[in-house]
C-alpha cells in the first residue's frame, strides 16, 4: 500500500512519486496511490502538477477496470482545460483529447448510463474536436464501436470510420486492426479476420493492450480454420499477458472458453483458480459479463462431462463446486446481459451470450502445455489431498495394468496378501490396501480362522506394509516408528520371525535418517564430507545390529532369513554409496555371496535376483562399469528364464544407466525403453518409472533428441507425483523447464513453471524454499528470453533479496545478484545495478564465482557505455577495472572458466566500450591486446569465433571510424585467408562480408 511516496512535500517529490506509481502494475495499489497523489497535488495550488496527477488517476481507473470513476476524473480535467488552457502544453493537450475515447468506452461499459447520454457524449467529443481543428476519424471510430455494442446495423458506421485517414489521435494501428478483424469475425468470415489480424498476432503491431486482446478473440477462429498449433502458441503467450488482470477479465474469459472447447477442461479449471480474484475485483459490468460468460462455458462443459461436484474457485466467502458456481454465474451473467439489452433496446448481448454457451467443442483434445491434466486427475487430487497439499497428476503415457481380481472372502484375501508378500509380488500391495479399508470400516469382524491368525497379527502386517511405503518415499523416521510398532504387535501375535524382520527394517531405516538417502542399496552415486561419514558410521552400526539380530533369532522361515540377509547386504551397499571408500567394497560382495548362496539353496528367486542386483550396483559404485554390465546381463538372462518377471524393468533400468556411464547411448536407450514397456505390465507402484523416464531423457539428450528428452522429463515428473515424491517431481519439472528454455520454447517453459508455482503446497511454503527459488529463477530467465524485461527484472530483484539471507550458500546469491544487476542495467537503472553488483561482489568474496561476476561486470560496462555514451564512460571503466581484479584473482586461484578466457574477454570489452563512446584509438589498442591474448586460431581450437570477432570489430573501428580502410582491409583479408585455410567457414564469411562493405564504400 502507499507509503511516504504518496505524501510529497514538493512538486519535485510529487512528480517523482507519479513516476514511481506509473511503474506499478494496474490494480488497487496503483489506484489508491494515484488517488492520494491527486489529494497531494491539490495542496500545491498549481494546475500543472494537478493535471499530471489527474491523468495518472484516470489511467489507473481505466486500466484497473473501474469505468465509473474515469469519467468523473476526466470532467475535472476538462474543467481545468477550459479554465486554464495555458497550463496544457502540446503533450498534455494531446493526452486530454486522446482520453475522450477512454470516457466513451467507460460509459459504454456501464448499463446504467442511458443510450441518450452515450450519444450526447459522442456529440460533445465531435464538437470539441471540430472546435480544436482536429480530424474526426477517432470520433467515427467511437461511433462505430457504439453501433456494434448496441447491435445496430454497422455497415455505414464502419465505412465512415474505416475509410477515413488516420490522425494523430486515432487509436494505434494494433487496436484498429483488432476492430477491423472483429468486424469480419462477427460476420462469420474467420479467414478474412485472421488475415487482417496477422500483423498483430505476429507481433509486428503492438501496444499496451495488444496483441493480448486480439489473441483472445483469434483463438477460436484459428482452431476453426485448422490452425490449432498456432492457437496453442498464442494461448500460452496471450494468457500470460492478461491473467489476474481485472482490466482484461474478458480476455481471461475467452481463454477459459478456448480451454473448454479444445479438450482442456482441466487446464481451464486451473486457470479459473488462478484468476479467482476477478470475481471480486472487476468493476466494469461489460468486462464482468464477458468474463462470466467464458467461465460459464467452461463450467457447463465440465458439468456435462460428469464432474459437477468437482471443487472449483469462485466468489470469496464460500466453497464452490462446478454445479453450484455454474448456477451462480448463470444468474449473474443473464442479469448483466439483460441490463445491457434493456439499456440498448436490443437483444444483442443475450443472443451473443447464448451463442457462446451453445458452442460445441471444436477438438477432442489439443495438448496446450507440458503438464496438461484432465478432469479425472483433478478429481482424484481433490479427493485424496487437502487444500494445503493437493494436486492432480497427468495421465501416464503408458497405463500400468491393474491388479488381478482380489479374493472376495476376508480369510482368502489375508492369506493371498501374505503369500504374495513372501514372494515380493507387486499385487500384494493391492491386497493390503483392500484389507486396510475393510479393517477400518465400522463393524469389521476378524475371521476366527487358525490359518489367518489373530487380529493383532493382521494389524502388524498392515503397519509393516505402510512402513515399507514410507521408506520408499524417503520418510525414514515414519518408517522406523511404524516398523517398531509392528514388531511389538508381531510379538503379541506369537510371530517372532516377523517381529525380527520388522525390527531389522527399522534398524536400516533409522540409519538412513541422517543423510536422507534412498533406501535401495543398488543405486549409483556417492556423497562426500562429514554427512557422508556420519551416514557410513550409522550404517556400520546398523549392519552389526542386523547381524546380531539375525544370529539371535532361531527358527526363521527361509523367506524371512533371506530378507534379513538382503537387509545386511543392503546396509553395506548403502555404506559404500555414502563413503565411496574402496575398502568397503569387499564386505558388500561377501554379504552378497552369502545372500545368493542361501537364496539358491532355498530356491528363492526374488532374493537371487536381489543379490545379483546388489552385486552389479557394487561394481558400479567401485567404478568397474564393465563388470557391472556383465552382472546385469547375467541377471537379465536369469530373470527371463526363471523370473520373477517384475524385476526385469528394474534390471533394465540399471543396465541402461550403466551403459550411459559407458557412453553407449543407443544401447542405454534400448534398455530403458524396454524397461518402460515391461513396467506397463505391472501396477503403477511396482516399478520406479520416474527413474526410468528420467534416465531415458538423459539417453535422448546424448542421442541428440531434445524434444523426446523433454517428453520423458515431464513423464518422469508425472510418475513421481503419482508416487507422492513431490520433491523429485518438482526437480524433474525444473529440468524440463530448463530444457524448454534451452530449446527456445519460452512460453512452454513459463506455462509449466506457472503451473508449478501455483501448487497449493508451494503457495503455502511447504516445499523446499531453495527448490522453489530454482523454479522461479528459471522462470525469470524465461521471461527475459521472452522479452518481458519488466517482469523478469522484478522477479530477479525479489530473488536477489531473498537469497541474500542464504548464509549457507553465498555463491548462489552472488550469481542471482549478478544476473539482477545485468537486468537492471538493461532497463537503464544503473544506480540500482551498481548496488546489486556490490552485493554480488560481497557474496563472491565468501564463495568465489569468478566467471559469473566477470561476465556481469563486462555486461554492465557495455550497457552503460551503449546507453549513456561518453557520459557513461567513467562508470563503465570502473566496472571493467573491477572485472580486471576478478580476473587477477581467478588466475591466482588457478581457476579455468567454462566459457571465454577472462583476460581476453576483458580486453575485448575495453575495445567495445571505448568504441561506443567514440574513443576509437583506445578501442583499437584494446582490441589488439585482445587478439594477442586469444592467439592465432588453429584447425581444432575453439577460439576461432572469439578471434574472428576481435578482428571484425578491429576492422570496423579501423576502417570506418578511424577512416583507415587500407589498413583495415589488410587485416581482414589476412584473417579471411587464414580462416579459409583452417576450414572455419562461418567465421570467414562474416569477415569477408565486412571487407566487401569497406571496398564498396572506398
Amino acid at each position: 500500500m502507499p507509503t511516504d511516496a504518496a505524501h510529497p512535500q514538493s512538486t519535485d517529490e510529487l512528480f517523482h512519486a507519479l513516476q514511481e506509481n506509473h511503474r506499478r502494475p494496474y490494480g488497487r495499489t496503483r489506484t489508491v496511490t494515484a488517488e492520494e497523489l491527486v489529494d497531494a497535488a491539490e495542496r500545491f495550488d498549481e494546475p500543472v502538477p494537478l493535471i499530471h496527477a489527474l491523468l495518472e488517476l484516470q489511467e489507473a481507473y481505466t486500466y484497473g477496470s473501474d469505468p465509473r470513476k474515469s469519467p468523473v476524473v476526466f470532467a475535472r480535467l476538462l474543467t481545468l482545460f477550459d479554465e486554464r488552457p495555458d497550463a496544457f502544453d502540446e503533450r498534455l493537450r494531446h493526452q486530454l483529447f486522446w482520453r475522450f475515447k477512454w470516457v466513451a468506452n467507460a460509459l459504454i461499459a456501464l448499463p446504467e448510463i442511458p443510450l441518450t447520454s452515450l450519444r450526447q457524449w459522442l456529440g460533445e467529443m465531435r464538437d470539441r474536436y471540430e472546435k480544436a481543428g482536429l480530424g474526426l476519424q477517432p470520433y467515427y471510430g467511437q461511433a462505430y464501436q457504439l453501433a456494434a455494442h448496441v447491435g445496430e446495423d454497422t455497415t455505414l458506421a464502419y465505412e465512415l470510420w474505416a475509410a477515413r485517414r488516420r490522425t494523430p489521435l486515432s487509436d494505434c494501428e494494433a487496436c484498429e486492426i483488432r476492430e477491423r478483424a472483429l468486424h469480419r469475425a462477427d460476420a462469420g468470415d474467420d479467414e478474412r479476420a485472421l488475415e487482417i489480424w496477422a500483423p498483430v498476432l505476429a507481433g509486428k503491431e503492438s501496444c499496451q493492450e495488444e496483441p493480448a486482446r486480439s489473441v483472445s478473440y483469434a483463438l477460436l477462429p484459428l482452431v476453426r480454420t485448422g490452425r490449432a498449433d498456432r492457437a496453442r502458441e498464442l494461448h500460452l503467450a496471450g494468457y500470460r499477458a492478461c491473467r489476474r488482470n481485472a482490466g482484461m477479465a474478458g480476455e481471461v474469459g475467452r481463454h477459459l472458453e478456448f480451454c473448454a472447447l479444445t479438450g482442456n477442461e482441466g487446464r481451464g479449471v486451473e486457470l479459473l483458480a488462478e484468476n479467482r480474484n476477478l470475481f471480486d475485483e472487476v468493476d466494469s459490468p461489460l468486462d464482468l459479463l464477458h468474463f462470466l460468460t467464458g467461465v460459464e462455458v467452461l463450467l457447463s462443459r465440465v458439468e456435462g462431462l460428469g464432474h459437477g461436484e468437482l471443487p472449483v474457485a469462485g466468489y470469496a466467502g464460500r466453497a464452490w463446486t462446478v454445479a453450484s458456481l455454474r448456477a451462480e454465474v448463470r444468474e449473474r451473467g443473464d442479469g448483466l446481459a439483460a441490463r445491457f439489452d434493456t439499456r440498448n433496446g436490443t437483444t444483442l448481448h443475450s443472443d451473443h451470450r447464448r451463442e457462446r454457451l451453445d458452442r460445441a467443442p471444436l477438438l477432442d483434445a489439443l495438448e496446450l502445455t507440458l503438464r496438461s491434466r484432465g478432469l479425472d486427475d483433478l478429481a482424484e487430487g481433490a479427493s485424496r489431498t487437502d487444500a494445503a497439499t493437493g494436486s492432480g497428476t497427468a495421465a501416464a503415457p503408458t497405463v500400468p495394468r491393474t491388479t488381478e481380481a482380489l479374493p472376495e472372502s476376508v480369510p482368502e484375501l489375508i492369506l493371498r496378501a501374505r503369500e504374495l508378500g513372501e514372494l515380493g509380488h507387486p499385487d500384494a500391495r493391492a491386497c493390503w490396501a483392500r484389507l486396510r479399508t475393510l479393517v477400518a470400516a465400522p463393524g469389521y469382524t476378524h475371521p476366527d480362522d487358525p490359518a489367518v491368525g489373530p487380529y493383532v497379527r493382521l494389524c502388524a502386517d498392515l503397519l509393516s506394509d505402510e512402513a515399507n511405503r514410507a521408506a520408499e518415499r524417503d520418510e525414514f523416521a515414519v518408517a522406523v516408528e511404524l516398523q517398531e510398532e509392528a514388531a511389538g504387535l508381531y510379538d503379541d501375535a506369537g510371530a517372532p520371525g516377523d517381529a525380527a524382520l520388522a525390527r531389522a527394517c527399522a534398524l536400516l531405516a533409522a540409519a538412513e535418517i541422517p543423510a536422507g538417502t534412498p533406501s535401495e542399496g543398488g543405486s549409483e552415486g556417492g556423497s562426500e564430507g562429514g554427512e557422508g561419514k556420519a551416514m557410513a558410521d550409522a550404517l556400520t552400526e546398523a549392519h552389526a545390529s542386523l547381524v546380531r539380530l539375525h544370529e539371535e533369532t532361531p527358527g526363521l522361515a527361509p523367506y524371512i532369513e533371506g530378507r534379513l540377509l538382503r537387509l545386511r547386504a543392503s546396509a553395506l551397499g548403502l555404506r559404500l554409496q555414502a563413503s565411496g571408500d574402496p575398502e568397503h567394497v569387499a564386505p558388500v560382495l561377501a554379504e552378497v555371496e552369502r545372500l545368493e548362496a542361501f537364496a539358491l539353496r532355498h530356491s528363492i528367486d526374488g532374493q537371487v535376483s536381489g543379490a545379483k542386483l546388489l552385486r552389479a550396483g557394487t561394481y558400479a559404485l567401485s567404478r568397474d562399469l564393465p563388470a557391472a554390465v556383465t552382472e546385469a546381463d547375467a541377471l537379465h538372462e536369469r530373470l527371463t528364464e526363471h523370473g520373477p518377471a517384475w524385476h526385469l524393468p528394474r534390471v533394465l533400468g540399471l543396465r541402461g544407466r550403466l551403459r550411459l556411464g559407458l557412453r553407449d547411448a543407443p544401447a542405454a536407450y534400448a534398455d530403458l525403453t524396454e524397461g518402460l514397456r515391461l513396467a506397463a505390465a505391472w501396477p503403477a507402484d511396482a516399478v520406479d518409472t520416474g527413474r526410468l523416464h528420467g534416465d531415458l531423457a538423459e539417453a535422448c539428450m546424448h542421442l541428440g533428441r531434445p524434444d523426446e528428452a523433454l517428453t520423458q522429463l515431464t513423464r518422469a515428473a508425472e510418475a513421481e507425483l503419482r508416487a507422492e515424491k513431490r520433491t523429485d517431481a518438482f526437480c524433474a519439472y525444473s529440468n524440463a523447464a530448463q530444457l524448454c528454455l534451452d530449446l527456445g520454447r519460452i512460453e512452454d517453459c513459463i506455462a509449466l513453471l506457472d503451473s508449478l508455482l501455483t501448487e497449493p503446497d508451494v503457495v503455502a511454503g511447504e516445499v523446499d524454499d531453495r527448490l522453489v527459488a530454482q523454479l522461479r529463477l528459471v522462470r525469470a530467465r524465461a521471461l527475459h528470453a521472452g522479452d518481458d524485461l519488466k517482469a523478469a527484472t522484478a522477479e530477479f530483484v525479489t530473488l536477489a533479496a531473498e537469497s541474500a539471507g542464504w548464509e549457507d550458500d553465498p555463491g548462489s546469491h552472488a550469481m542471482i545478484a549478478a544476473e539482477t544487476a545485468m537486468l537492471l542495467a538493461e532497463s537503464g537503472e544503473f544506480e540500482r545495478a551498481g548496488e546489486a553488483v556490490g552485493r554480488a561482489l560481497a557474496a563472491h568474496a565468501l564463495a568465489p564465482r569468478y566467471e559469473q561476476l566477470s561476465n556481469c561486470l563486462r555486461e554492465l560496462a557495455r550497457l552503460q557505455a551503449q546507453q549513456e555514451g561518453p557520459g557513461g564512460l567513467d562508470g563503465a571503466l570502473a566496472h571493467l577495472a573491477t572485472a580486471g581484479r576478478i580476473a587477477d584473482e581467478a588466475r591466482a586461484a588457478g581457476f579455468e572458466p567454462v566459457g571465454r578466457p577472462l583476460d581476453s574477454a576483458l580486453a575485448y570489452e575495453h575495445g567495445r566500450v571505448n568504441a561506443y563512446v567514440g574513443q576509437y584509438g583506445d578501442a583499437l589498442a584494446a582490441l589488439e591486446k585482445a587478439l594477442a591474448l586469444v592467439g592465432e586460431p588453429g584447425p581444432e581450437t575453439g577460439s576461432a569465433g572469439e578471434w574472428a570477432e576481435c578482428v571484425r570489430l578491429a576492422g570496423l573501428v579501423e576502417g570506418v571510424y578511424l577512416e583507415r580502410p587500407a589498413a583495415a582491409l589488410t587485416r581482414l583479408d589476412a584473417a579471411v585467408d587464414r580462416l579459409a585455410a583452417l576450414g572455419h567457414t562461418d567465421e570467414r564469411e562474416q569477415l569477408a562480408s565486412l571487407a566487401a562493405q569497406l571496398r564498396d564504400e572506398a
